[in-house]
């Protein structure tokens, strides 16, 4: 297992929610399956003044992997000509050693991270596609054994990594350990919705709006059943969530007042938490709205 102690966030997440100091797995399935998510770490490393540095899929020349940034455009094309952000391959991050190494990988993302820091960034964001396993013909063990043993790089480091596995390629058995292995592991694409039942508490993260509704009732009304059948106190934790729609918003509250058990406290961040007051959570007896950061 990875050693989370540097990670800054743990369990499943949206793109949105990343901070400096995680270390994140993501997998996709298709070609353009990770489009929105590349991007949309990218716009965040540049908004919050940090370097940014892309490792497609090495099959992919710059153009095509600008074009998957949603460029060009003047802020993307300003931060690419200015060395904000870069569009690089591990074959040159490893250079000049032909065959990749844990510890050469290491060695650079630590002086890229540094060399980040000196030239006025925040930090350093990597998006790290993992087809360059394949294209550098390394040892998938030992690329392995580099992402459960990487702590040290994120560790009160502004640094933050994607892992993008293609889930064509990896075997099952590889994407499996590298998902737990990794401290915290990324919604598939923006606008999903990832929902975890425990003992009194319901976790969602990522969108609850129109597209993504019926799975967000499934989850409250699973709930609150077993809410109903333990007699114990329920909280529905939404400080995952990047979008409450106020039609969701509007069913959390019915749910809960249909509900004949109580009490049910929300947790959410100060956005979520206006939104639900705004349809009458402040008129449901036995719902608390509880506000609190991520």
């Amino acid at each position: 297992m990875a050693d989370a102690a540097g990670s800054a966030s743990v369990g499943t997440i949206p793109v949105q929610h990343l901070r400096a100091g995680d270390h994140a797995f993501v997998s996709y399935a298709d070609d353009d399956a990770g489009r929105d998510v590349v991007s949309a770490f990218a716009w965040a490393g540049l908004v919050k003044r940090e370097k940014v540095m892309v490792f497609a899929d090495p099959h992919m020349d710059d153009e095509q992997v600008w074009a998957r940034l949603d460029a060009p455009g003047a802020v993307l094309g300003s931060a690419r000509a200015h060395g904000q952000l870069v569009l690089s391959s591990m074959r040159a991050l490893i250079h000049p050693q032909d065959a990749f190494t844990p510890r050469r990988q290491w060695e650079r993302i630590t002086q890229e991270t540094d060399l980040a820091l000196a030239e006025g960034y925040t930090g350093l964001r990597t998006y790290i596609d993992m087809h360059w396993v394949g294209e550098l013909g390394a040892d998938v063990e030992v690329m392995m054994q580099r992402e459960s043993h990487a702590g040290h790089l994120f560790t009160d480091r502004p640094y933050t990594e994607i892992c993008a596995y293609d889930s064509r390629w990896f075997a099952p058995d590889v994407l499996m350990a590298m998902h737990e292995a990794h401290p915290c592991r990324l919604l598939p694409r923006p606008g999903a919705l990832h929902v975890e039942q425990a003992e009194g508490m319901v976790q969602l993260a990522g969108e609850a709006d129109l597209a993504t509704r019926e799975q967000f009732l499934g989850a409250v009304r699973d709930g609150l059943r077993r809410h109903a059948d333990s007699g114990q106190p329920l909280t529905v934790d939404l400080t995952g969530l990047v979008f409450l729609g106020v039609a969701c918003a509007v069913d959390l509250l019915r749910l809960v007042l249909d509900h004949p058990h109580g009490p049910v406290r929300v947790n959410c961040p100060p956005t979520p938490a206006r939104i639900l007051r705004g349809v009458g959570a402040d008129q449901v007896p036995h719902m608390v709205i509880s506000e609190v950061g991520r």
